[in-house]
């Protein structure tokens, strides 16, 4: 819980797992989590975790698959997505599509088009060094895929205007 992802609300494992609200509260009891008082309520994390260093990063540029556990793990998002980019970047059913990350937030999306080119939009402006860096990281995939050609199982609509 917590050694990943964590500290979590009760409704993030909830939504995570697929247990009724009972049998997540006595998940998080019979794992001895203690409350974590986080900005969209009260979350809960394992007493080892408490301690652990949280080492101080700079900013740098992600670019992320589709179906992502670090997006999906949560039931709020708030604090990495803008509430308005929501409809662009899932579809229907609750699924992320490939994303932009830049700081820790979700700030756009990408695919893979049919001849191996990724395209990217922002949706959030980041600022110059940002841009520059989500290049890098874009060109950086691009080569990681080589000649291999995906399209995630669950479209998005950024997904599938930045594919064609």
């Amino acid at each position: 819980m917590a050694g990943a992802f964590g500290p979590g609300t009760v409704a993030d494992l909830k939504w995570w797992t697929g247990w009724t609200v009972t049998e997540t509260r006595k998940a998080v009891a019979a794992a001895e989590a203690v409350e974590a008082r986080l900005d969209e309520g009260t979350g809960y994390a394992l007493v080892e975790d408490l301690d652990a260093p949280v080492a101080e990063s700079e900013p740098s540029a992600v670019l992320l698959p589709a179906l992502d556990p670090t997006p999906m793990g949560w039931r709020e998002r708030s604090f990495y997505l803008d509430p308005d980019h929501v409809p662009a970047l899932f579809d229907r059913m609750g699924n992320i599509g490939p994303t932009v990350w830049w700081d820790g937030r979700i700030i756009g999306g990408w695919a893979q088009r049919k001849d191996g080119t990724l395209a990217w939009r922002l949706l959030d402006d980041p600022g110059p060094e940002a841009r520059t860096a989500i290049e890098a990281e874009a060109e950086r995939m691009r080569a990681f895929l080589g000649e291999r050609r995906f399209t995630p199982a669950y479209r998005t609509p950024l997904e599938r205007e930045l594919a064609s």
